[in-house]
C-alpha cells in the first residue's frame, strides 16, 4: 500500500474497518454519520441527510417512505468536496439505501470526476461470514490482505471465548425500530447466539422483519433489548412511552420481571465492523445480568424501568 493512499469512508462500520487495518492516516474525509475513533469528527463531512432532527421513529418510517416513493435517495453527497479530496478509495455501501450512502448516490459524483475516478469498494454484509468478507474487501483494496486477516482472526478468537460455558439460554427479541416495530435480523441473531441467548423472530442471514404485537406477546420472549437503528440510549429512552402506551406491553413477561433493556444500536449493533465484538458482550452482560445490576451508559445499555 502506498503510504499517500487516500481514502474516503461514507460508512460508519466502514471507517471502523479502515482504522482496524491501520489506516488512521490515509482517511481524509467521512459520512455525516462516522463518529469512532473520535479523531474522525475533525474530518470533512462529504453527505448529508434529509430526514430533519428531532424526528420520532414513526415519523422518520413516513418520512423515508415519502422521499423512496419520489424516487429519491435519503442522502445528499457534497461532489465538489468529495472530488477536491482526491480520495485513491471511496467506502460505501449496498445493503441498505435508507442506512447509509449507496453507490447510486455516487453515481453524479462519479460522472463528473475529473482525473483517475477512486476505486470504489462496496459493503454488504447480511451475517458475521459477510462481515469478515468485507474486512478482505477493504483489505485487499488497500494492501492490506494480511491485516486484514489478523483482524479478522482475532476478533473470531474473542467472539469465540465469549461464547465458551453458555447454557442458560433465554429468549431474546432484540428491537430494532420502535414505531412500526420491527426486529434486528442480519449478524444479530449469531451474536445473540454467540451471547448465550436464543433469538426469536429473525434469522441469521435474513433482513430485519416486522412484528406485530400479537407476535410478540404470544412467543412471550424472556428478555427484550431494544437497538433502534441509528439511536443512542437516551433517543431510545425518549420514545419508549410509545411501547408502554400499547395494551400487550404490561401483559409482556420481560416487563413484569424488570427485564426491559435499551442498548446503543448507533454505535454498536447497527454497524458491521470490529465493534460488533462488543455489540455481543453487550447482549451477554444483559443475558445473565443480576437484578440489581442496571447497566449505564458508558456499557452501552440500560435496563428500563418505568420510573
Amino acid at each position: 500500500m502506498s503510504s499517500d493512499l487516500r481514502v474516503v469512508s461514507l460508512l460508519p462500520s466502514a471507517t471502523e474497518i479502515a482504522v482496524a487495518l491501520g489506516l488512521k492516516p490515509n482517511i481524509v474525509g467521512r459520512s455525516h454519520e462516522c463518529d469512532f475513533p473520535a479523531f474522525v469528527g475533525d474530518l470533512p463531512i462529504c453527505t448529508s441527510t434529509k430526514l430533519e432532527k428531532g424526528l420520532q421513529s414513526d415519523e422518520i418510517d413516513k418520512r423515508v417512505q415519502e422521499i423512496v416513493r419520489q424516487g429519491l435517495s435519503v442522502y445528499e453527497v457534497d461532489t465538489p468536496l468529495l472530488q477536491s479530496l482526491k480520495p485513491d478509495v471511496i467506502l460505501t455501501q449496498s445493503q441498505c439505501a435508507v442506512c447509509a450512502v449507496t453507490p447510486n448516490d455516487l453515481e453524479e459524483a462519479l460522472a463528473s470526476w475529473i482525473g483517475q475516478k477512486p476505486q470504489l469498494i462496496s459493503l454488504a454484509p447480511d451475517n458475521l461470514d459477510d462481515v469478515w468478507r468485507d474486512f478482505r474487501s477493504v483489505g485487499e483494496a488497500v494492501g492490506r490482505t494480511g491485516e486484514a486477516e489478523q483482524v479478522i482472526a482475532g476478533l473470531q478468537e474473542r467472539l469465540r471465548k465469549l461464547g465458551e460455558g453458555r447454557k442458560h439460554q433465554p429468549s431474546v427479541a432484540a428491537i430494532e425500530w420502535i414505531e412500526p416495530l420491527m426486529v434486528a435480523g442480519n449478524w444479530v441473531p449469531e451474536l445473540i447466539e454467540i451471547a448465550g441467548g436464543q433469538s426469536l423472530f429473525a434469522e441469521a442471514g435474513q433482513h430485519s422483519p416486522w412484528l406485530e404485537w400479537d407476535d410478540l406477546l404470544e412467543s412471550d420472549p424472556d428478555k427484550i433489548i431494544f437497538m433502534p437503528c441509528g439511536y443512542q440510549i437516551d433517543q431510545t429512552l425518549a420514545e419508549m412511552p410509545t411501547m408502554v402506551k400499547h395494551p400487550h406491553w404490561a401483559k409482556l413477561t420481560a416487563v413484569k420481571n424488570g427485564e426491559v433493556f435499551l442498548a446503543d444500536g448507533h454505535h454498536f449493533f447497527n454497524r458491521p465492523g470490529p465493534r460488533l465484538v462488543e455489540s455481543a458482550q453487550i447482549i451477554a452482560d444483559i443475558l445473565y445480568a443480576e437484578s440489581g445490576d442496571n447497566g449505564d451508559l458508558s456499557k452501552g445499555w440500560i435496563r428500563w424501568t418505568s420510573e
